[in-house]
């Protein structure tokens, strides 16, 4: 009898743990979920990009840099280092035309990531953001072998002087998030975004998808752009145009 009260007085202390708090009022969990002090994400909102590659600079990486102090990432080189943004260089044999891009997880519609999770830590939020809740992720890497764009990064290694805002943790896998901590402040906006345009290049504009009034979709709807691996059918949320 007393090894089992034991073992509930354990588990009552460990569901008390994972609820630690990490920010004044808010909970762990709470915002991997993305639940804000103010109010729930929303289905009438579906945050997305249009990056503009004729504006994307060959060596620059403002946008990386941005992400990397945001969110507390080291920002090195190793193949062990985390990654959320990484500058891709293309170019076309046919004629010769080299193009920059920043890729990123592309929050889809239809996440692959999301489907072959086995624990629900892999989640897709109601406004469109893809995240991973750090509780349930038991670091398989199954999202990462089944993501098509390369857009996860596994944490190898402890984690010194996190961000309070940003949970992150050793063993579990972790991708962009389009500075959700952000948009439940209400900033609405991305720290890449910011970084570009006040660089002067505004090669990247965040925005609602689901707004027809917002600038990225009156932009979306006069400018040719492509989602990477549309034929896959996961109606990512960033758009590319010039490619």
């Amino acid at each position: 009898m007393s090894e089992e009260l034991d073992r509930r007085q354990f588990l009552k202390g460990s569901a008390m743990l994972a609820g630690l708090a990490i920010a004044p009022g808010m909970l762990l969990y709470d915002l991997a979920h993305g639940r804000s002090l103010n109010e729930p994400a929303s289905s009438a909102v579906r945050w997305g990009m249009l990056i503009d590659t004729s504006q994307c600079e060959s060596g620059c990486d403002d946008c990386v840099k941005a992400c990397n102090k945001e969110n507390g990432l080291p920002g090195g080189t190793r193949p062990t280092d985390e990654q959320w943004i990484r500058k891709v260089e293309l170019k076309d044999m046919r004629t010769g035309k080299a193009t920059s891009l920043p890729m990123m997880c592309q929050h889809c519609e239809e996440p692959p990531c999301v489907d072959v999770c086995p624990t629900g830590a892999s989640f897709r939020r109601a406004d469109g953001i893809v995240l991973v809740d750090r509780h349930l992720c038991i670091g398989c890497r199954y999202c990462m072998m089944a993501c098509p764009y390369k857009a996860r990064s596994f944490v190898h290694e402890p984690l010194h002087d996190q961000k309070p805002d940003v949970p992150r943790g050793k063993g579990t896998v972790e991708s962009c998030t389009l500075c959700v901590q952000r948009i439940d402040r209400g900033e609405n906006n991305t720290a890449c975004a910011e970084a570009c345009s006040k660089a002067g290049h505004k090669a990247i504009l965040f925005g609602n998808l689901n707004d027809p009034d917002s600038e990225i979709s009156k932009r979306i709807r006069t400018v040719a752009s492509t989602q990477i691996r549309a034929d896959l059918g996961l109606n990512p949320g960033l758009h590319y145009e010039g490619l």
